[in-house]
């Protein structure tokens, strides 16, 4: 909650100066570049193109020459050119969906844009890839606006851009920031930058124990994947014996009850905050994605139960009090399903589950198609029925004409509704058969192409999905993770401190109290981190892997694997080498360039030997 009153990382202020933002372009400085880059592009794709000869290797259209000119087209601004490339893009998108005449062309030009800062971003040094990747640039918008901070990396989620997010330069920098290696930093420009964690903290045990360190989105995934659980556990128990709870002896809240009505208190200002973050980051329609829009769904429900048992322990009717008890345990006993199904966004760090997870929101997504259809022709129908119902001069209710549209819907029609009106069977023969034959064979069609279009590209799809699950952690982060439930102690015992001005902090201060509420809380989760990351931390210890693995893995193009020498005593005069490494490979074929681009080079040097041959023959 504190992050909505300023960004800081809950480190101490004196890294805060670790990295200065020298030389860091102006928003017109950016916005000029991405125009060249606009205009390189346009001329580089002039017409229509197939985006998939564009994304191959071996392109004839992004050659090693085209990357080259669009490098020195950034001249001393290098560094930002991945993320002018991208921005490039967004507004290339933009067009595309603005323009349906040039769609393709536009949608061709945002490819090769995309494709090209990701070959760009695999030429820099690797000890720069941070920087490329995580430096913050701002831009004019249209309106003259500057528009939010944004790096290579958040620019590249925002559009889903797969190809970029699915490469390794990407693909290093998220994993360094899933766990922990690389942080957030406060700088003096009222922004952030990226940090080793290493240069915040001595290594040692005690330095490690660092209430920061819950905001590392490897340990607020375990956390949460504990927590869920345990919040399973405790609805099952809530809701075993709704029965008996009914009865007078029951009526106050027993335990399990007020476990699961805190936590739910506690999901609910989660998932507020972070609706409320969205909607200041994306546009509104992004916000309400399917499963934030499940979680609103589940928050509202525990909401309407927990208010319904209050009534029915408030009121002194005992009638009027089992009424509102019986509602309240059946309302509860709806949440079940929401909650089970949002077990999949709490193990989506796991390939398989976060695989699937794209595969129902796509199909979800495509299926808004079949619902537009299906609720235009079924207002038709239930109005055409519904009037054919008036026409003896008795009416019903109107649920009850919907009710056999959805019993038609679901497989299961009532024919015996409308055997006394030959015109309403009529009408109810042609609906089952619109429904049965066209639509739902038409929703089918759709889930195939999206379950398809992401199984064939599941690879791309799940790292990007990931990019996004990691950085949603981070951006526009709390000061200080308290995850749920014990964000309700961050809410009565620690936000008040920053908001009130009675009773407000210095923000050093606050920082203390926080860095001791948080210490005192989170003492074992906080130990057990600084217990693994000082002793069985992977990225600090490589000796296992190397075990594992062996000392020369990412080392079979060097000098010394090309031509190893024989110190073999029991092989004396023979050698491995007798050929060297350069003349075996003059024959291979050049497998960087097209077959295309490959015959034009042998044109082209046959053209050389022809004019050579005949200015001799001249001479």
């Amino acid at each position: 909650m504190s992050g909505l009153c300023g960004l800081t990382n809950g480190n101490d202020e004196e890294s805060n100066d670790l990295l200065q933002r020298t030389g860091c372009p102006s928003p017109d400085t950016i916005t000029k570049l991405v125009r060249r880059l606009r205009a390189l592009t346009l001329t580089l794709l002039p017409v229509e193109v197939d985006p998939d000869s564009i994304n191959d290797p071996t392109s004839r259209i992004i050659t090693p020459q085209v990357i080259n000119a669009y490098q020195r087209a950034a001249g001393d601004f290098g560094d930002a050119l991945p993320y002018c490339l991208l921005r490039a893009c967004a507004e290339f998108m933009w067009d595309a969906n603005h323009n349906p005449a040039d769609y393709g062309e536009n949608y061709g030009r945002a490819i090769a844009c995309e494709v090209l800062a990701r070959r760009i971003a695999h030429l820099f040094p690797r000890d720069k890839l941070t920087e490329v990747m995580a430096t913050r640039y701002q831009h004019l918008q249209v309106d003259g606006d500057v528009s939010e901070t944004s790096s290579a990396l958040e620019m590249a989620i925002d559009q889903h851009c797969t190809i970029f997010l699915s490469s390794t330069e990407a693909q290093e920098v998220v994993d360094a920031l899933w766990s922990g290696q690389l942080i957030q930093v406060n700088n003096k420009h009222h922004d952030i930058d990226y940090v080793p964690y290493s240069q915040t903290r001595e290594h040692t045990f005690l330095s490690r124990i660092d209430a920061s360190r819950l905001s590392v989105p490897r340990y607020q995934n375990i956390f949460r994947i504990i927590i869920w659980l345990f919040f399973l556990v405790v609805y099952s128990q809530a809701v075993r014996e709704p029965l008996d709870k009914i009865n007078l002896t029951h009526r106050s809240f027993d335990a399990w009850e007020i476990v699961l009505y805190l936590m739910a208190l506690s999901f609910t200002l989660e998932d507020l905050l972070k609706l409320f973050k969205l909607l200041r980051l994306v546009t509104w329609w992004r916000a309400f994605s399917f499963w934030n829009s499940i979680a609103l769904i589940t928050d509202s429900l525990l909401i309407v139960a927990f208010t319904f048992r209050v009534l029915g322990m408030q009121t002194t009717d005992e009638d009027a009090g089992a009424y509102w008890r019986l509602y309240s345990f059946q309302i509860l006993s709806c949440v079940a399903p929401f909650i089970w199904m949002k077990l999949l966004t709490v193990f989506d760090g796991y390939k398989y589950i976060g695989t699937m997870q794209i595969c129902v929101a796509r199909m979800l997504k495509e299926s808004g198609i079949f619902f537009a259809l299906l609720s235009v022709l079924a207002i038709g129908f239930a109005q055409g029925l519904f009037a054919l119902d008036a026409a003896d001069g008795t009416i019903e209710s109107p649920l009850t004409v919907v009710n056999v549209l959805v019993q038609a819907l679901l497989q299961s029609p009532n024919y015996e509704k409308f055997s006394t009106s030959p015109i309403g069977l009529l009408l109810y023969y042609f609906w089952n058969t619109v429904t049965a034959i066209v639509l739902l064979n038409v929703l089918i069609s759709l889930f195939s192409s999206a379950y398809s279009d992401v199984v064939d590209n599941a690879e791309a799809q799940y790292l990007a999905f990931f990019a996004g699950k990691t950085v949603g952690m981070i951006r526009a982060p709390d000061s200080y993770v308290y995850i749920a439930p014990f964000n309700v102690i961050e809410a009565v015992f620690v936000v008040p401190f920053e908001l009130f001005p009675y009773f407000h902090l210095s923000e050093k201060n606050y920082a203390k109290l926080n860095r001791y509420v948080m210490s005192f809380i989170f003492f074992i989760p906080l130990t057990l981190i600084a217990l693994y990351e000082s002793t069985f931390d992977p990225a600090k210890h490589t000796w296992v892997d190397n075990w594992w693995r062996g000392d020369d893995e990412g080392e079979e193009d060097s000098p010394q694997n090309r031509d190893p020498a024989v110190d073999d005593a029991g092989c004396r005069g023979m050698e491995i080498c007798k050929v060297q490494f350069e003349e075996l490979i003059k024959e291979f074929p050049n497998t960087t360039q097209s077959s295309e681009a490959t015959i034009l080079k042998e044109i082209n040097e046959l053209k050389t030997k022809l004019d050579l041959i005949l200015q001799k023959l001249g001479d």
